[in-house]
């Protein structure tokens, strides 16, 4: 289906605005659907609380650290914290 063909079902003379909706459909698409996964590497600094992350990154699956809580060379997902931290950085955040 061509861009004209869903302007032409949705009654719109608008093709940027119409190409906006489509681009954000496909992005709540991938969001719930999980399509395009892709594994990204950041090594973690001793002291270091935030890290960039890649720009185009829409959610954070699961993050993994090698020796968590094991001496067996394994990756293991670092448990989410809900709520506020209990101890505060020495950067006061």
């Amino acid at each position: 289906m061509t861009v004209l063909e869903i302007m032409e079902r949705v009654g719109s003379t608008e093709t940027g605005r119409t190409l906006a909706y489509i681009k954000d459909g496909l992005r709540e698409i991938n969001m719930i659907s999980e399509t395009h996964i892709n594994t990204e590497r950041i090594d973690i600094a001793k002291d270091q609380r935030f890290y960039e992350f890649p720009y185009d990154m829409i959610k954070v699956l699961d993050i993994r650290c090698l020796n968590h809580l094991n001496v067996d060379d394994e990756y293991r997902s670092i448990p989410r914290m809900i709520g506020e931290p209990l101890r505060k950085d020495d950067n006061g955040v």
